[in-house]
């Protein structure tokens, strides 16, 4: 594992309570007040800059920069459709009910068909998958080489969750545009969930919507059969 991770999600977690507002001397300083841990302002400003992590104002002051960064972070599609390798799929999902809508975030084992990690927010947002992901790394021991595919949508192509991957060995791999079927493990996935939670249920508001989520992911990796593969 990078030596630098675990000092990125010290400062990611004060960047985000800092509603992601903080520069490199503000994030050293709440470490340095809060967690009693001394840190230099360079090492900082170095993790934030290595890890994608910058006010959204200041992304917004160079569109150029960040075009060109997105198009760096796309990866080609290493599965190719062979779905029954060592890896992970991602995906995020609605989940609506009447005008109201969170966000199911999942990552799903290729060989198990279990959900390694999942988060459900009310933002469709980057901290969703990156809590999504990170969450799944600390629940898996060996990462090295570990395929992890997904569309192209922006979270994906982000610096942050490239640099994420590659200080833990995994490998990302990408649908091409357009192209639904290139991550079709997760697509069915959530398409299942959907019908037999929501269309199967006399659910009454978001939060019940919600519950019966959770509890049908906890039925599905430990109850219900799946379908060989």
């Amino acid at each position: 594992m990078d030596p630098d991770y675990k000092v990125y999600r010290l400062v990611k977690e004060v960047f985000d309570s800092s509603k992601k507002t903080y520069g490199y001397r503000r994030i050293a300083d709440e470490i340095r007040d809060c967690k009693g841990i001394i840190i230099n302002y360079k090492k900082v400003l170095r993790i934030m800059r290595k890890y994608g992590i910058q006010a959204q104002y200041i992304r917004n002051i160079k569109p150029n920069y960040s075009k060109k960064c997105i198009e760096e972070n796309i990866k080609d599609d290493l599965l190719k459709r062979k779905f029954n390798q060592r890896g992970w799929v991602t995906d995020i999902t609605y989940l609506i009910f009447g005008s109201k809508r969170a966000y199911l975030s999942t990552i799903l084992d290729l060989k198990t068909r279990k959900v390694v990690s999942h988060i459900i927010s009310s933002r469709n947002d980057n901290k969703l998958v990156m809590d999504t992901l990170n969450l799944a790394i600390s629940k898996t021991k060996d990462l090295n080489g570990l395929i992890i595919h997904s569309d192209q949508g922006s979270p994906y192509v982000s610096t942050e969750y490239r640099i994420i991957c590659e200080s833990n060995g995994i490998l990302i791999s990408m649908s091409r545009r357009g192209t639904p079927l290139d991550n079709a493990v997760i697509e069915s996935f959530h398409s299942i969930l959907k019908k037999e939670t929501l269309y199967n249920n006399d659910i009454k508001n978001l939060k019940e919507y919600i519950q019966l989520v959770e509890e049908w992911i906890e039925f599905y990796n430990t109850t219900r059969r799946k379908q060989k593969k």
